[in-house]
């Protein structure tokens, strides 16, 4: 069976040798026996040469070093494992008959599991939780699949939408752009059949980032406003201040400066007052005024204007030390506007930091800018 592994390694900026040393560290913490150090030489060139098969042994481990999946390690074509038959339908009905039975606090524990890996991808990264987060999907999907009326696949739906929109962004931050797409696009269609216009609007918005990334940033901005036209009046106040916020960000990295600030100005008149950051309406959502300030020195940075860097030290400041991925990418934009600035010490010195973090979630996502923007060194 073909493989990406060397693929994946290079978008992680790993070695052959980094990789062995991670594998064996991976093995010591989880307890789990591998070769020696010199035979896992030999079956790592092996492996990306096509030699010797990956087998499900190693498969277990570079899965959650990487933050991918089967079917992206392997490079099946259409990124769908077999499932077996179902035997006729006595099995088929006693599925649906179980799905009809999915209650109340059923949902409750699936939206409970969706934020505890929101909650571990915060602080961990994505890559360790592809395989938990695979298997979380899945069992939604079965859920949501054998429920039959709409009062037993509404509340499914809704747990979904919030699943794969996180999973999505999960991909996106390990370098797995298909992966992200689709996941949003099954977030959308959970969204839209849960009748829940706020996470259809969050999904939308954050699928233009993979628009943007891939080099697409004028349909961004398309997209984001689409999310917003979608949400219209039935979003929160906190939402609506999310999607403005997004907006400026992507507006910044099309090169609409003016688009931009009005986007920022009109964040800031819907965001509510206080300190409490969460939006009881979408759990996904963070946002506050140090969060905002944060986003707004990010875009700011980018246009060149000069009242980045004090949003963003502010941002600094106050932003929970729990996000570490968010931290990493607030240290690539201090080293942003400090590099517009000509201060090239501190620059250097943020992207320091942001490559420790980067490191620590595994973000290919961030590691990619880091590269970007040292080079500008």
């Amino acid at each position: 069976m073909s493989n990406r592994l060397r693929e994946i390694r290079k978008a992680r900026g790993w070695s052959q040798d980094r990789l062995i040393r991670e594998v064996e560290l991976f093995a010591h913490q989880h307890v789990l026996d591998v070769a020696s150090t010199a035979s896992l030489r030999v079956y790592v060139s092996e492996w990306e040469n096509g030699k010797r098969q990956i087998s499900e042994r190693y498969a277990h481990i570079l899965r959650p070093l990487f933050g991918v999946t089967d079917a992206e390690l392997f490079a099946t074509n259409d990124g769908i494992a077999p499932v077996a038959e179902a035997g006729g339908y006595a099995e088929l009905m006693s599925r649906i008959d179980s799905a009809r039975s999915v209650s109340t606090s059923m949902v409750t524990t699936f939206m409970d599991q969706t934020e505890v890996l929101r909650t571990l991808d915060r602080q961990m990264g994505a890559a360790k939780l592809v395989d938990q987060m695979t298997g979380h999907l899945t069992a939604l999907e079965d859920a949501l699949t054998f429920a039959v009326l709409p009062d037993a696949r509404r509340p499914v739906a809704r747990a979904l939408a919030g699943a794969a929109t996180l999973a999505a962004w999960q991909a996106l931050s390990a370098g797995s752009v298909e992966r992200a797409w689709r996941n949003y696009e099954l977030g959308k269609r959970a969204a839209q059949e849960a009748e829940e216009p706020m996470y259809l609007a969050h999904a939308t918005a954050e699928q233009a980032y993979v628009l943007n990334d891939g080099g697409r940033p004028e349909m961004a901005v398309q997209l984001v406003r689409e999310a917003q036209r979608l949400g219209r009046e039935r979003t929160s106040p906190r939402l609506r201040a999310w999607l403005f916020a997004a907006e400026a960000e992507l507006c910044a990295k099309a090169n609409m400066p003016d688009d931009c600030k009005r986007a920022l100005d009109r964040a800031i008149a819907c965001l509510p007052p206080g300190e409490e950051d969460r939006d009881p309406d979408m759990l996904s959502i963070f946002l506050n005024s140090s969060h905002l300030a944060r986003w707004r020195g990010n875009a700011l940075a980018m246009i060149g204007d000069g009242d980045a860097l004090d949003s963003l030290y502010t941002g600094l400041r106050t932003t929970d030390p729990t996000f570490v991925r968010a931290t990493s990418g607030m240290r690539c934009d201090l080293a942003q506007a400090h590099l517009a600035r000509g201060e090239f010490s501190q620059a250097r010195e943020h992207l320091q930091q942001a490559r420790l973090l980067a490191n620590r979630t595994g973000s290919v996502r961030h590691r990619r800018r880091i590269e970007q923007l040292t080079q500008r060194l």
